[in-house]
């Protein structure tokens, strides 16, 4: 029996199990099935041999089902950052860790990747995404799914489709033409559904052309099922199911989170009214049995990966540190008076590295929202650096510009544990915290029972490290109580300042007082929370935090001090940074600036030291305004727990930055042609059509900061040749083009160079962009070696949506084939012509 007739008989096992299952429940379990039962699972059904699914979310970590740092995971670099990586093979790697991750954590479905488009730079979650570009876009969440599910786990393709921003998320209508639909945002859910054949795929809050798209049947059943053959679990996003009968008729198989929910009771009795069809219930339960058969949790039936099966045991700190060093984008290296470049800096040629910024002590690894994780560790970039530098090299570090004036959760010096209590005052249960937050989302300590539970408190010490006046604070909704060293510091209630329910759930951190600290004397620290129960909220959750900030000194001061450090070292690394409230879930941004006075500190340390390079790290495009007058800057995206270890693999050139720019880099907002994220009356119009990212420069005839594609390497290449195979150029319909790419690594050391290929229709469209990724290809060279790269272009590149016949059409016609390092730096042409 050959491999695919093993499979065929092991499908047809499975899809007889579920079947056996499905006949024996009746209309009130299989409505349960479909509704979480918490925020996290779904019920199980022990008369069927049926245990409970768990989902949770990433997508650069698994968080399982507690939202605490008492429970860690690997942290891997952010979705930009794999992205940049251009390695599909890297990121199957990293889906493999993170199914590792889910199964230790007991975890069957994991909830990622993200593949939204970077529609515009304003895009408050665009770290979570991987590109503009929905080819790319769509290779690496193929990378990403395929890894995941090779180790057992499901994936769930997200956010279908269109939830490309955040302002309204949950009500905004996007309206967009059937071409961009089909050809950008669709795309790369179209190419991950039919190549890696995800399991779940969660469906979005906002509406698409006047439908919400839970209730999107002519998008989740017609298109996503119909079309392209899904057989999995389409899943509501949290909160996003708000209605009954529209949803599971429109083909949502899961309403999540519960207890409360649209489904359930509620599903029953619109079986009963004769709202809905009983064939309806049974479709979805019927998917979701099939995923729990595949994940192993239905008795009787082998997983559909055996325990034998799995991937071999990956270590999650070398591989975050490998993405990371892979993922980082050099897009400046200039050289100096003397000739030589500032990176990769030689120890033997230093005698002092000024390393400068807040963000290069307390590294900035993740961005904000649900994406969030809770590492065992994070090697900041003053640690990595600290131990990679040998012996007589001097590492010296000054703040310089702190790019947040508000409190953190309290973290380092503090030792604090939760203690839980009901309204008598009676302790229900607690458990130690690592650091001053709570924040439990159906999950409560042992013993505590949501109803019971009336405050909670976080108790401990505080050592403080320096002396002076220390300030203190409080993060959350509802009163508090916030005691410092016997000082009652504040006795009131906190209003939610947000509208979005995500961002009111999380709260601001707000300064409460000062209290006057001598460093090495420990202080008790006290803060009360009294929990507010909304009646309608549907889940059960608890958030509440103790922040704290070390004692402030005068800006101008830490400048100063900064570029006396600077000015007196050989090489100076300045490391700026966004934060939680430039990058998050649950808003969009404003304006493309970094926080605080980084640009400032950047300017005058670049103004005493010609060898001044900047490491900038956030999750998507930020404006440099000093970037030519600076000697190299390295983007470092979000880069995980391993951010600082990495970055001096890099620096130090035992490793070359390995990145390529997943998103145009805007040099001022004002230039980019697509920044509308703001709805008007409820509605945002995509009227850019198919013009976003590169394609939209292109037609602007504007020129970004750094184009698509760009990214530099510590050696250089030449690009030789370009040749297509006989039979694409005569062929009618392109399925077996392929372009064949010779490169040569001139430079001075060994390298890795990213081929990438364009294809540029001949006769001016103007309805059509000038040119589209159609393939990419990584390549490894030695020194004066020469490879020959081969990339195979697929037939949908030369395909348009025709909207008039509601398919795809080949666009016939001349082609020209572009090798090059960017979208902005196309060496090589080859000229193919495509017959209808």
């Amino acid at each position: 029996m050959d491999t695919q007739d093993a499979q065929d008989e092991q499908d047809a096992v499975r899809e007889a199990a579920v079947e056996r299952a499905l006949d024996a429940l009746d209309l009130d379990a299989k409505t349960r099935l479909l509704a979480g039962q918490d925020t996290w699972s779904l019920p199980a059904l022990p008369d069927i041999g049926l245990r409970s699914l768990v989902m949770s979310d990433g997508p650069i970590g698994v968080r399982g089902v507690r939202w605490s740092a008492a429970d860690p995971s690997v942290a891997l670099p952010s979705s930009t950052a794999l992205a940049a990586t251009w390695d599909p093979s890297l990121v199957r790697r990293a889906g493999r860790l993170l199914a590792q991750e889910a199964r230790r954590k007991g975890v069957h479905v994991l909830l990622a990747p993200t593949v939204n488009l970077h529609r515009s730079p304003l895009g408050g979650r665009h770290f979570e995404c991987y590109s503009e570009d929905p080819y790319l876009t769509g290779e690496i969440g193929t990378g990403y799914v395929r890894g995941v599910q090779e180790g057992g786990v499901g994936a769930t393709v997200k956010h279908f489709v269109a939830n490309d921003a955040e302002t309204e998320r949950f009500t905004v209508n996007n309206v967009v033409g059937p071409r961009p639909l089909r050809e950008l945002y669709l795309f790369p859910f179209e190419a991950i559904v039919r190549t890696a054949r995800p399991w779940a795929v969660l469906s979005a809050y906002n509406a698409v052309n006047g439908t919400t798209m839970t209730e999107h049947r002519r998008l989740q059943k017609d298109v996503l099922r119909g079309e392209w053959g899904f057989d999995g679990v389409v899943v509501s996003d949290w909160m996003a199911a708000r209605s009954t009968a529209g949803t599971i008729l429109a083909g949502l198989d899961i309403a999540m989170p519960g207890p409360r929910t649209v489904y359930g009771p509620a599903l029953a009795a619109a079986v009963r009214a004769g709202e809905v069809p009983e064939s309806a219930i049974d479709a979805a339960v019927r998917n979701v049995l099939r995923l729990a058969a595949r994940v192993g949790i239905l008795d009787g039936v082998p997983a559909l990966v055996a325990q034998e099966d799995l991937p071999a045991s990956v270590d999650g700190d070398a591989l975050a540190r490998e993405i990371a060093r892979r993922s980082f984008v050099l897009v400046r290296n200039e050289p100096g008076a003397d000739g030589g470049r500032a990176l990769p800096v030689d120890p033997a040629e230093v005698r002092t590295i000024a390393l400068l910024g807040a963000a290069a002590r307390d590294a900035r690894i993740l961005g904000g929202g649900s994406a969030e994780v809770f590492p065992a560790h994070v090697v900041s970039p003053l640690d990595g650096l600290r131990a990679a530098l040998p012996e007589g090299v001097r590492l010296t570090y000054a703040v310089g510009a702190d790019p947040s004036d508000e409190l953190a959760v309290a973290g380092r010096g503090f030792s604090v544990h939760a203690v839980c209590r009901d309204v008598a005052g009676r302790e229900l249960g607690g458990e130690p915290l690592p650091n001053g937050q709570v924040m439990w989302l159906g999950d409560l300590p042992e013993g505590v029972s949501y109803d019971a539970l009336h405050t909670v408190e976080i108790n401990g010490t505080f050592t403080p490290s320096e002396s002076g006046a220390h300030s203190f604070g409080t993060k959350g909704v509802g009163a508090f109580v916030l005691t410092v060293d016997g000082q009652v510091l504040f006795d009131g209630v906190q209003i939610p300042d947000a509208d979005d329910p995500f961002e009111a759930f999380f709260g601001s951190p707000v300064r409460r007082g000062e209290v006057e600290l001598t460093a090495g004397e420990p202080v008790e620290v006290r803060l009360v929370h009294t929990v507010t129960k909304l009646a309608d909220a549907p889940v059960d959750a608890v958030s509440c935090a103790l922040v704290h900030g070390t004692p402030l000194r005068d800006p101008e001061e830490l400048l100063e001090e900064a570029v006396a450090v600077a000015a007196a070292a050989d090489t100076a690394v300045v490391v700026v940074a966004t934060t939680e409230r430039v990058e998050s879930e649950g808003f969009d941004r404003t304006d493309l600036r970094l926080p605080g006075r980084q640009d400032e500190l950047v300017r005058r340390v670049a103004a005493v030291n010609p060898r001044t390079v900047v490491v900038v790290n956030s999750g998507s495009p930020v404006e440099l305004p000093w970037r030519e007058d600076v000697a190299a800057v390295l983007l470092g995206w979000f880069p995980g727990q391993e951010a600082g270890a990495a970055l001096a693999d890099v620096l130090l050139g035992t490793e070359e930055p390995g990145g390529r720019l997943p998103t145009t880099w805007p040099a001022r907002l004002e230039d980019a042609p697509v920044t509308q994220v703001v709805p008007t009356d409820g509605e945002l119009g995509y009227d850019e059509g198919l013009f976003i990212g590169y394609s939209a420069w292109e037609k602007a005839g504007a020129a970004p900061a750094y184009s698509f594609g760009h990214g530099l390497g510590y050696t250089t290449w030449e690009y030789k040749s370009i040749a297509l195979s006989r039979s694409a150029t005569t062929a009618t319909a392109p399925d077996t083009a392929t372009v064949m790419v010779r490169v040569r690594n001139t430079g001075p050391r060994p390298g890795r160079e990213v081929v990438q290929i364009y294809l540029a229709p001949s006769a001016p469209d103007p309805d059509r962009p000038a040119r589209r990724l159609a393939g990419f290809a990584s390549v490894d060279a030695g020194q004066g070696e020469t490879v020959t790269v081969e990339i195979a272009l697929p037939r949908r590149a030369f395909e348009i949506w025709d909207e008039a016949a509601d398919t795809w059409r080949l666009a016939p016609g001349t082609y020209a084939v572009e090798a090059g390092r960017s979208v902005g730096d196309l060496r090589l042409r080859a000229t193919l012509e495509v017959k209808g």
